[in-house]
């Protein structure tokens, strides 16, 4: 659409040029250059390390795992079988399955979260700042979100919605179901946070989030900053005020957390190891006050064997809480399976570092684990609780 040039008639009264405006004009039209050359010279930081292939080497080979046999060798219970036929008494045996590398190509995977409605995985590739997608159905893997703000742990709402802890934006956003997205927390007494890592979701819509400094300590899985926070907590975010409250302090690192299926225990990884040989390794579980918002009666629930670390939770429809293990022997790489006494009933080996898992499936028995440069996935005899 053109907009055609009108000029007034001087003859006109009041319709004549006025210096004095064509004066005021062209001083307001200098003064918006100068402020517009200004903000072309303002320059702002990178969203973080953008994907870059890595396409030094052929990508690893899809498809069940070199080796694999039935019953795969890689289930390991920790219980005597009574009988030959699988690791009986660790719920990882489906039968005629093995584990499978169902997606490949990435720097350093985490965070997946199953869609029921679309039978989809997103997870993400945090060095590459980006959320990848595998679609269950066809083996399709695409790219969900670039840049993805260096995004670390995803969950999934009791509206279907997504839920991302970002790195690079240090906040907690919630993805509306229109594609908008909604800042949820990324600050706590007006101070930044430090990075978000991992998040779930109880009933009451209410968020609970951990913040270490993992991703403001370099430039490779987020922008290096300052801690503006004096310690590393877990939040919680109320679901009708969007007040953020502070529910435990005293974690070096807090990392991965999960609702029991009842949801009157929390479990919260502490992985401070990865700051000194001192520090702990291990997960903690507490009595959850739903209603109150409040944890309490703190106690180790299982200590991993250093230097491993496990930083990723997922509990069963039977309250067994399954966990991530890597950054140590890379016998320990893989998954544990414990009891909700805390006895380890077995171990799904992996051949990568393993930083986290979820259940999906339309039978929700399908476990994605994200390891390293690679998906993988196994079916097992166990549902997932499917609680985010």
């Amino acid at each position: 659409m053109t907009t055609s040039l009108t000029f007034s008639d001087p003859h006109q009264q009041g319709g004549g040029l006025d210096r004095r405006k064509i004066l005021t004009g062209a001083a307001a039209l200098a003064a918006s250059a100068v402020t517009m050359k200004t903000a072309s010279a303002a320059s702002v930081a990178p969203l973080g390390q953008t994907a870059a292939p890595t396409t030094a080497s052929p990508p690893l080979p899809l498809g069940p795992l070199t080796g694999a046999r039935y019953p795969d060798a890689r289930l390991e219970s920790m219980k005597k079988p009574k009988v030959s036929f699988g690791p009986t008494g660790f719920p990882a045996f489906a039968g005629t399955m093995a584990v499978e590398r169902v997606a490949t190509g990435f720097r350093w995977a985490e965070g997946p979260v199953y869609f029921p409605a679309g039978r989809y995985v997103l997870f993400s590739d945090i060095p590459n700042n980006r959320i990848m997608r595998f679609s269950e159905d066809d083996g399709h893997l695409s790219v969900y979100r670039q840049p993805s703000m260096n995004s670390n742990g995803n969950t999934i709402d009791r509206e279907g919605r997504l839920i991302t802890c970002e790195h690079s934006g240090r906040r907690v956003t919630r993805t509306e179901l229109d594609g908008s997205i909604t800042i949820i927390a990324d600050k706590y007494n007006g101070k930044k946070l430090n990075s978000p890592n991992d998040a779930v979701v109880a009933a009451d819509g209410s968020i609970w989030f951990c913040d270490p400094a993992y991703g403001i300590g370099g430039f490779y899985e987020g922008i290096k900053a300052d801690a503006e926070q004096d310690k590393k907590n877990v939040f919680r975010v109320d679901p009708k005020s969007g007040d953020i409250k502070m529910v435990v302090d005293d974690f070096v690192q807090p990392n991965g957390l999960c609702f029991s299926p009842d949801e009157k225990k929390l479990y919260i990884c502490d992985t401070g190891f990865t700051d000194g040989p001192d520090n702990p390794s291990h997960i903690r579980v507490f009595d959850v006050d739903l209603a109150a918002g409040k944890l309490s009666n703190s106690k180790v629930f299982a200590d991993m064997p250093k230097p491993s670390i496990t930083d990723g939770l997922r509990c069963d429809r039977e309250g067994r809480l399954w966990c991530s293990v890597g950054w140590g022997d890379p016998n320990e790489d893989g998954v544990r399976c414990y009891t909700a006494d805390g006895d380890l009933l077995g171990k799904i080996h992996i051949p990568e570092t393993v930083a986290n898992l979820c259940f999906g499936g339309q039978q929700r028995n399908r476990l994605y684990i994200c390891g390293s440069s690679s998906l993988y996935a196994v079916y097992t005899s166990a549902q997932g609780a499917m609680k985010p």
